[in-house]
């Protein structure tokens, strides 16, 4: 078996950088191929085999050579799963090149999981992993080149996605797209792709992303009212379901991965310091009334300042990985009852673990300024804070046409 290895040759170029290349071995014989990318000496680690952090494009020569070896690797694997498997290195080499004429759009995307997987970005991974093999569903997506990424093959993709049997929502088509543009961007800034046949953008011919308005249903005051005076002592996974909901509520709608992953660290006096799994922000909410009440409850199984205040998480093992893992299932679990619980309150709209920060948003509707909820969301872009008022918007709407045409 050919071995493989990212180096810097000593054939250093007119401006005395050296060219960073992989160096391929076989029957105690090299051969090299180049990335096409150049250093100066001084900032290649020769025992790590990459470069230096303090080069000022680091990560993206890194995630190049991490492609490269990928890439290469599996050529490899390959040709010596063939047949008859090639002997000679400068074969090997030939082959490898005529292989990789173009770029592959999946090495480069197993490259980038695996840069997720090193930055501990679990969840990230999770969501766009099924994205990939979505687009290894379309049948003319078998073997993908970023260079066959084109405008028209995008057009076909859409179609395909909405026409077959399990058709795709338009957000979920999106989603997709985003997807293939951030590789591509990514392969792109790394040199891997020309820019000249980037598929997306505003002008004639290329694809735009239109991210589709979606309509936030939460509940009403008077619902949430109702939820709170349902008697389900007869249930007590109904009841803690209840808790971990309004708990979620009365903190405006905080996620459900933040919610089961509460410990009682994060209780301070009369306010609850966390750090959102989503975007690594920094929150500090008061602890209200109707919250203490649902912290009191649980308080008796509290054995340690480190303890989970809910038990969806007292048995995942101590590691990113389980964490998400668990808190999946956990909230499957709970949009269940969940279900259950709106059954019984007569509610006939479908109530998720996410459905608290719908309606903590669409209660707020002008009872707090529209930055406040900004600041408690978190959000970057008051644009997608503006969604989680929907309610408000129509009745501004409603109120509008009551004006016109109440006579």
């Amino acid at each position: 078996m050919a071995t493989i290895q990212a180096t810097l040759r000593r054939k250093k170029n007119n401006a005395g950088l050296y060219p960073i290349s992989i160096r391929i071995t076989k029957n105690r014989k090299s051969t090299y191929m180049y990335t096409g990318q150049y250093v100066d000496e001084k900032y290649w680690d020769s025992v790590k085999n990459k470069v230096k952090k303090n080069h000022p494009n680091a990560t993206r020569l890194n995630n190049l050579i991490s492609a490269k070896l990928a890439e290469i690797n599996k050529s490899l694997l390959d040709i010596e799963s063939d047949t008859k498997p090639i002997a000679r290195i400068e074969e090997i080499k030939n082959t490898i090149k005529n292989k990789h004429k173009n770029h592959s759009f999946y090495t480069f995307a197993e490259a980038y999981f695996e840069e997720l997987e090193k930055n501990k970005k679990y969840s990230r991974i999770n969501c766009e992993r099924p994205l990939l093999n979505r687009i290894k569903g379309y049948p003319r997506a078998k073997t993908l080149t970023f260079e066959a990424i084109t405008p028209l093959f995008l057009r076909g993709f859409i179609s395909f996605l909405r026409s077959t049997k399990d058709s795709v929502g338009e957000r979920s088509i999106v989603n997709t797209l985003i997807f293939i543009r951030t590789l591509y961007n990514r392969a792109s800034q790394q040199n891997i792709v020309s820019r000249d046949s980037y598929p997306f953008g505003n002008t004639d011919g290329k694809i735009k992303i239109r991210i589709p308005k979606s309509i936030k249903i939460g509940l009403t005051s008077e619902e949430i009212k109702i939820i709170e005076d349902l008697d389900l002592s007869d249930n007590p996974k109904q009841h803690h379901t209840r808790n971990v909901f309004l708990f979620s509520f009365y903190l405006a709608g905080m996620r459900v991965s933040d919610v089961v992953q509460m410990t009682w660290a994060n209780v301070q006096g009369e306010r609850i310091y966390y750090t959102m799994n989503k975007n690594q922000k920094n929150l500090s909410l008061k602890i209200h009334g109707k919250l203490r009440k649902i912290l009191d409850e649980y308080l008796p199984t509290k054995t340690a300042h480190t303890d989970y205040i809910f038990p969806e998480l007292k048995e995942a093992a101590n590691n990113p990985k389980d964490i998400l893992r668990v808190s999946k299932t956990a909230n499957k679990r709970l949009n269940r009852y969940l279900a259950q619980i709106a059954e019984r309150a007569g509610i006939t709209k479908k109530i998720t673990m996410h459905v608290s920060r719908h309606s903590f948003g669409n209660i707020s509707g002008d009872r707090i300024p529209l930055q406040v909820l900004q600041k408690l969301y978190n959000h970057s872009d008051i644009k997608t804070t503006i969604d989680y008022q929907q309610n408000f918007v129509n009745k501004d709407l409603d109120d509008a046409l009551d004006s016109v045409i109440g006579f």
